[in-house]
């Protein structure tokens, strides 16, 4: 279940860092609307580089249309990795 509460609860901010943990964010509200979230750290940096990986990805996606796609056999010769 998530944990909302107002901003306002923020004037007690260590209470509201306590309700922080990984994988349990807190959402404040600003006039009963959703304004903000906090996050942990460790969960802040796994959807960081959730977000760049999908860039590469699609980075490739494009390339390979572009500029046609690569076989398994041709990526093995191109890393020196020997068929096992």
């Amino acid at each position: 279940m998530p944990n909302i509460k107002p901003v306002s609860d923020l004037r007690n901010y260590a209470e509201v860092l306590k309700d922080i943990s990984s994988g349990s964010p807190v959402f404040l509200t600003k006039n009963g609307r959703g304004r903000y979230v906090i996050l942990d750290m460790e969960d802040y940096e796994k959807k960081e580089a959730a977000i760049k990986l999908m860039a590469e990805l699609g980075k490739g996606r494009i390339s390979g249309e572009k500029e046609g796609w690569q076989t398994l056999e041709e990526v093995r010769k191109e890393f020196g990795i020997n068929n096992a």
